[in-house]
């Protein structure tokens, strides 16, 4: 089974409420945010952006998350190193941790079925 293409741009910033105007001075909407610096952005039905503010010692990233329909019907070629398997998250969903051939790591992100 195939991923459904990018489901989510994780980033991690010094700055939750300077990350947050930069993003909806490009067109991006705020779902919602928490009261720990962090907080969702969507723009139409695109990936949505999820940024969370991280201690200075810490570089900023950016992380991809790909979409998978299905957790339970998802599986990977033996190329694709798991990192870790499918698990819930405390924000309602599925996700599983992969390894490209280059090192680079991709989070993988289904639905909870009920």
């Amino acid at each position: 089974m195939a991923t459904d293409g990018i489901e989510a741009v994780f980033l991690t910033t010094h700055n939750w409420g300077r990350s947050a105007q930069f993003f909806q001075a490009l067109g991006y909407e705020l779902e919602f945010s928490t009261d720990h610096s962090s907080g969702q952005l969507r723009n139409g039905e695109g990936p949505y952006i999820f940024i969370a503010e991280v201690p200075e010692d810490q570089a900023p990233q950016t992380q991809l998350v790909l979409k998978v329909p299905d957790a339970d019907s998802f599986h990977t070629d033996p190329v694709v190193e798991v990192v870790t398997p499918f698990a819930p998250t405390h924000f309602g969903t599925r996700e599983m941790t992969v390894r490209d051939p280059d090192g680079r790591m991709w989070s993988l992100q289904a639905p909870i079925e009920h």
